[in-house]
């Protein structure tokens, strides 16, 4: 786990000159051997857990009468535009292509022989009320976080509409565990992180790295996980072990909502690994795009 530190911040920055001159070393990536409209996507992937966030209509989010993201995954298309051209236009280095595969192996093992089991346990003792409120409750407290971003990328009516939406839901809501948010358009929910911050900036995405349990991600998003570590308030829980024990309710929370997207995932690729490459690589590019 990373846990923040003041004296992280110095060589995170650092390590931003080094993403923008790797920026422009860069691979072309094989067209992907999926649909690109699937968000089935490796459930343990640190930005794949959110794709259907927002997809998914937050009315919807908080109901208890039917389980939350069971929508058709291809109802509709995250990426907007896939045509090929629009595919083929990604260009992003993957000099650890040995290391890369050997943990995407990893992960896709403790999906199944670890994280699913546990998911489905959880899922069939814990009822839907509960699990919702958690998943508003997890998505409340990273508001101070998508708020800086928004500043950062110079987003002021976003920044606006996420502090009147963490304010009304951390009282009105209790603590975040409801979403009266919900009921106000304008209050939607903005998803920035650091990863899209620096690439607003212009910084390039470097090379593709995949990380044990956190899944896909870039060299430049893996320096953006070191900044928002900072504004995520379980990371300044002791001891460590409650840390982990908050993080990983989070993870199992949200993946009890999705159990089954990452095996149409795998059932649709050719090549598992290529095509989670590609579709987060597109992802992340169009999430720095709006």
């Amino acid at each position: 786990m990373i846990r923040p530190n003041g004296s992280a911040i110095i060589p995170m920055l650092l390590g931003l000159f080094f993403i923008s001159a790797c920026a422009h070393t860069t691979a072309k990536p094989s067209s992907p051997s999926f649909q690109a409209g699937s968000d089935a996507v490796p459930p343990i992937s640190n930005v794949s857990l959110a794709i259907k966030d927002q997809k998914t209509d937050e009315s919807k989010e908080d109901s208890v009468e039917e389980e939350p993201f069971e929508e058709d995954p291809f109802e509709e298309d995250p990426f907007g535009d896939t045509d090929s051209d629009t595919q083929a236009d990604v260009q992003v280095a993957d000099p650890l292509i040995g290391w890369n595969r050997i943990m995407f192996h990893v992960n896709d093992k403790l999906y199944f022989w670890v994280l699913k089991p546990v998911a489905r346990g959880y899922r069939a003792v814990m009822p839907t009320t509960v699990r919702v409120g958690l998943k508003n409750f997890y998505t409340n407290i990273l508001g101070p976080l998508r708020f800086v971003n928004c500043l950062l990328q110079n987003k002021g009516d976003a920044a606006d509409a996420e502090l009147v939406r963490f304010v009304m839901n951390s009282t009105i809501g209790v603590l975040g565990f409801g979403n009266p948010a919900k009921k106000y358009p304008d209050l939607a929910l903005n998803d920035e992180d650091f990863g899209q911050t620096f690439g607003r900036w212009g910084i390039g995405q470097g090379f593709y790295i995949v990380w044990p349990v956190l899944g896909s991600s870039t060299l430049r998003d893996s320096f953006g996980m070191v900044g928002d570590s900072f504004f995520k308030p379980y990371y300044y829980v002791e001891p460590r072990e409650t840390t982990l024990g908050l993080w990983a309710l989070d993870r199992v929370n949200t993946i009890s909502f999705r159990i089954g997207d990452y095996e149409d995932f795998k059932e649709m690729a050719l090549d598992p690994y290529e095509a989670s490459r590609n579709f987060y690589i597109q992802y992340r590019k169009n999430q720095v795009a709006k």
